[in-house]
């Protein structure tokens, strides 16, 4: 039977319950178990396919085709493993689920109610994602912040399946802040009283306390947070900020948080916790001195957790080579005719990145010529494939008036149009989403880069490449269509071979690095950055 963990929050958002999470979660795998995560959030969003970037950073997708949290990214980066839907929830799921069983009268006329219709509803959800007998360990992080009105169903469900299932297969983690007072030169504990008070008036009292501050505050604080908050010394962990998040397992495990985890939880599959590998990885981390330098021309450039993935991926294929990252953010809206070639002068590397929306698309087709122009090494994802595509109609095909479908719905030359057989007039799910199989032509940088004849990635689009303009872009612009998904004919890689490194992807290929494996594509861009002089 699988054992359940809960990671909550208190005082603010955004401690770093997520990597919490996943620090546990990596160091219970390196102890021989198999381990599920999974994320809870109290928004009434039915999933995040459709909020803003600006709102809730980037939507992270799973194999399976769920539109998730970006959590979700460190939590597979973190433990390695694929996750699935059963991996992300949110309130809106919930009453959806509910209020449309009620619709069917699947309650029989009964009165529903937050309880036990919404918290039951809750609690299968933790629940199948245990049903898997292979899983040891299932971990939940629950959103935001206890106290928060929305959450009060979660925190109601996470009780009752405490008292279900028992104190040896239940574990609650919370992660509170310890602020530094500088007027008074000391680190204070009573958020942390106040919110490990307010889990308890729900029923709820924490195993583990982890301490969230900017430095080590001493054993003196440890001892004072045991004592007023009823837990044992041993289980306050100090997470201290670090200059790279892929250290805070290393940290947790000097300070045993597993071993506490699997005393309370009897997981007598454990083995000794084995690192080496990470700590190869962290190695590899302390030894990049030197940078690198990708210059980035997004939409959502002013809020990098919209490209968290990206990035992520990036420093990790830069670590590989041990080099550290540094990016030029660009605001694709600001780039014109008049100033590109100025703001890309120096470029090493150019990555454009997703998005959705007019917005920025010129800026962006600006930047992929001065890296075709310019022999710079270029990267393109989903979108950045989409407007590299669009820049050689123009440019090198004489369609001056080339476009897609999203951006000018009457163009003459549609290039990327919309995915055949959609509902164009529903936005929720729509797109073609998760994973599936591109087969790589030969001799082409991208069957060198995979080394292989088929790959499989994810996706998150809703428009694709024309076929009708294939033949043309191969006789007149020299691009190669390296990947196809042959089952719809569906283009998903091209390239440039003229250029030392021109490649886009109609893929999120950044779902799939993770730490010591970083994805291809992005392995093979950072080493043409670095030898780009």
């Amino acid at each position: 039977m699988a054992k359940y963990v809960f990671v909550t929050g208190g005082v603010v958002s955004g401690l770093g319950k997520g990597i919490t999470g996943s620090s546990l979660g990596r160091l219970l795998k390196n102890s021989g178990l198999n381990v599920f995560m999974q994320k809870f959030d109290p928004y009434l969003n039915v999933d995040p396919g459709t909020m803003s970037p600006y709102q809730h950073g980037e939507v992270y997708v799973t194999d399976d085709g769920g539109e998730t949290d970006l959590d979700l990214g460190h939590y597979e980066r973190f433990i390695d493993v694929n996750l699935s839907k059963k991996s992300s929830t949110s309130s809106g799921r919930i009453y959806l689920d509910v209020l449309e069983a009620e619709r069917r009268g699947d309650w029989g006329g009964k009165t529903v109610q937050v309880i036990p219709h919404i918290t039951d509803h809750i609690k299968n959800k933790v629940y199948m994602a245990g049903e898997d007998k292979k899983i040891d360990v299932v971990i939940t992080e629950i959103g935001g912040t206890v106290g928060d009105i929305e959450s009060l169903p979660f925190f109601e469900a996470l009780r009752q399946i405490r008292m279900e299932k028992g104190k040896e297969n239940v574990l609650f983690l919370h992660v509170g802040l310890v602020p530094y007072i500088e007027a008074s030169k000391e680190y204070k504990t009573k958020p942390i009283q106040h919110s490990v008070k307010e889990m308890l008036s729900l029923g709820i009292q924490p195993d583990i306390i982890v301490t969230r501050s900017d430095k080590p505050t001493g054993d003196e604080i440890k001892r004072k947070i045991s004592a007023f908050c009823n837990v044992p010394h041993q289980n306050v962990i100090d997470a201290i900020d670090t200059d790279s998040i892929y250290k805070v397992p290393v940290a947790m495990q000097k300070q045993d948080l597993h071993k506490i985890v699997i005393e309370q939880l009897k997981l007598k599959k454990a083995k000794p916790v084995e690192m080496s590998e990470w700590n190869k990885f962290i190695q590899n981390i302390n030894d990049s001195k030197v940078d690198f330098e990708v210059t980035f021309v997004g939409k959502y450039t002013e809020m990098p957790d919209a490209y968290l993935s990206v990035v992520e991926s990036l420093k990790i294929a830069g670590y590989q080579a041990k080099r550290k990252l540094k990016i030029n953010w660009v605001d694709a809206s600001l780039v014109n005719d008049k100033n590109y070639k100025t703001i890309l002068k120096n470029a090493k590397g150019i990555l454009v990145p997703g998005g959705f929306g007019e917005r920025g698309v010129e800026g962006m087709m600006l930047a992929a010529k001065y890296a075709r122009e310019n022999d710079v090494p270029y990267l393109g994802i989903c979108l950045g494939m989409q407007i590299a595509t669009i820049e050689l109609a123009r440019n090198i095909l004489g369609l001056k008036t080339a476009n897609s479908t999203e951006f000018d719905k009457n163009t003459k030359d549609p290039i990327i149009d919309f995915i055949k057989g959609i509902d164009k007039n529903n936005i929720g799910g729509t797109l073609r989403l998760g994973k599936m199989k591109t087969t790589l032509k030969p001799k082409t940088l991208a069957s060198k880069l995979y080394g292989d004849k088929e790959i499989w990635e994810r996706h998150r689009h809703r428009y694709e490449f024309n076929n009708i303009y294939r033949e043309r872009m191969e006789k007149e612009a020299g691009v190669v269509f390296s990947g196809i998904y042959v089952e719809k004919n569906l283009v998903e890689i091209i390239e440039l071979p003229k250029n030392k490194f021109f490649i886009a992807a109609q893929y999120h290929p950044e779902f799939t690095s993770r730490p010591n494996k970083p994805n291809p594509l992005f392995k093979g861009f950072v080493e043409a950055v670095i030898k780009n002089k």
